[in-house]
């Protein structure tokens, strides 16, 4: 699997520059916080032995080893669903300015 392709920095800083490499940012976390949310699963599968090209374990977990992973599990999973919402304000925040300023809505508000 290859990595995705994101714009390069821009060489001017204008608002459409600013505003794609926001967005950019953003996308690069969501990507980052989905390859988390797969090790989350991956790990749960180790635990109960369902995770493909790993070696079975000798004796199933027991109920106080399934209790700590789905803590832990769902601990990340908690932080994750914050991050996202952070996501969500920057991303919200940032297309709000660029409606406000693009230029079109400068040359409308002088008619």
């Amino acid at each position: 699997m290859s990595m995705p392709q994101f714009p390069t920095v821009c060489e001017e800083l204008t608002l459409d520059c600013s505003v794609s490499q926001i967005l950019t940012s953003i996308a690069m976390e969501e990507l980052a916080l989905s390859h988390i949310i797969n090790a989350e699963g991956e790990k749960i599968q180790y635990v109960l032995g369902t995770l493909e090209g790993t070696p079975h374990q000798s004796s199933p977990p027991t109920l106080d080893e399934l209790i700590k992973i789905n803590e832990s599990v769902r601990d990340m999973l908690s932080t994750i669903s914050m991050t996202q919402m952070f996501l969500f304000g920057k991303m919200s925040t940032a297309m709000t300015l660029y409606n406000r300023n693009k230029p079109e809505n400068d040359a409308r508000s002088s008619a």
